[in-house]
């Protein structure tokens, strides 16, 4: 059923929070990496979700009782979860079958998916010029990934990779747009904590099933896991669930693409990695998109300011 949401005053202080969550997010690719040289993703993900379960514990669970969620508001948040971990899972799934510039292509899609099915199911319109940038965003993004695995396999089954990976555009979508309902009288602790155990429960379930090992590996690779789970998990995830309330998903959606960006530099920074010329087209594009996305919506915000106080 549609729901027209309507635009919240947005404090000040979402602002440094997106920022510092956009600067977790960008941090996790090379946590990734570093963690994946003795471990499988899957078993990464689990870690990641439950680590940051038992960080969020003594803060979350005295606050629980005062601040319950109603069946709705808790049916909506395990089914967020839900999304959430099977997001992780199908994306990991997908690096499997297909190559790693068409998951990550795909999977960037999901901006696409949030303006679409916000506007169908909480009647949030966006501003034709905003769409534009959404989708000059998305070109860049995919130039970044065809421009870093240009040249490499196209996967086992590239068919089967590129359905997961869209899955997961799809999946991520849908939990960010429960989180817009579901934090509009909610807080934000009595929110992520049932979200994130239901994300754990969900990545923990396959790692089970397909008995992908959880227990021997070094002390590294668990502070690793510690360092995704307070960084991308609690703070990344955190920060956009946070600001949710204030934000159209499709927003959060569209500032998401900076991730690649700041992966690209802290990479040159640590591993001295060169970004291909293709990719650097692809960041510069994202970051015009965003940046023009920002302008237009602070100077039509001044606009209806200027409107209101003269009618």
């Amino acid at each position: 059923m549609q729901r027209r949401m309507t635009r919240r005053h947005i404090p000040f202080r979402v602002y440094p929070i997106l920022a510092l969550g956009l600067l977790s997010f960008s941090a996790s690719p090379i946590l990734v990496r570093w963690a994946g040289e003795e471990a499988s993703g899957l078993a990464i993900a689990v870690w990641r979700t439950l680590l940051a379960i038992v960080m969020l514990a003594p803060f979350a669970l005295p606050k629980l009782r005062a601040n319950r969620l109603s069946k709705r508001e808790a049916g909506l948040t395990v089914l967020a979860g839900l999304f959430l971990g099977l997001h992780f899972v199908v994306w990991i799934l997908s690096l499997f079958y297909t190559s790693v510039a068409s998951a990550s292509v795909l999977v960037c899609l999901s901006p696409v998916f949030l303006a679409a099915l916000g506007f169908w199911l909480l009647g949030e319109r966006l501003a034709l010029p905003v769409v534009a940038a959404i989708g000059l965003a998305v070109v860049g993004a995919a130039l970044i990934g065809w421009g870093d695995q240009a040249g490499q396999e196209s996967g086992a089954q590239p068919l089967l990779g590129n359905a997961l990976a869209l899955g997961g555009a799809l999946l991520v979508s849908l939990y960010l747009l429960i989180g817009r309902v579901v934090r509009q009288r909610t807080s934000w602790l009595a929110y992520v904590f049932p979200l994130y155990l239901a994300a754990a429960l969900t990545a923990l379930v396959p790692a089970l099933l397909l008995e992908v090992p959880l227990w021997g590996y070094s002390l590294r690779f668990y502070a690793l896991c510690g360092l995704m789970a307070l960084g991308p998990q609690i703070l990344g995830h955190g920060s956009f669930n946070y600001s949710v309330k204030y934000i159209p998903a499709a927003w959060l959606g569209l500032l998401s693409l900076l991730e690649p960006v700041g992966a690209s530099l802290l990479a040159y920074l640590l591993f001295d990695e060169v970004p291909p010329g293709l990719s650097v087209v692809g960041m510069v594009l994202v970051l015009v998109a965003v940046a023009f996305a920002v302008q237009y919506e602070q100077w039509a915000a001044k606009r209806h300011l200027t409107a209101s106080s003269t009618a």
